[in-house]
């Protein structure tokens, strides 16, 4: 009887992730927006939902620095931020 595992049969074909690279922020650019939300975070709870403000300002400085691609505010889940911007700028 052998225990042996025949670990060959499957190969594993690793692939690169969906949005690309994150690369880390090396030199601080955007360590400030990170410390404004992962305070935000301690003080809610780390209920993420009411920091999403802090979470779309570190997005946003981490796009301006190419530490991550490009992406449009609607497709990373705060279309609704960028409506409330849009009807304060009305309304003034």
């Amino acid at each position: 009887m052998s225990t042996a595992m025949n670990f060959g049969t499957k190969s594993f074909q690793p692939r690169p992730p969906e949005k690309g690279s994150f690369p880390l922020d090396h030199f601080g650019e955007c360590k400030a927006f990170k410390e404004k939300f992962m305070k935000c975070l301690r003080d809610n709870n780390f209920e993420n939902t009411l920091c999403r403000n802090e979470s779309k300002e570190y997005l946003e400085c981490r796009m301006e620095r190419q530490l991550m691609a490009q992406e449009s505010l609607e497709k990373l889940g705060f279309k609704d931020l960028m409506d409330e911007k849009s009807e304060a700028k009305k309304n003034l």
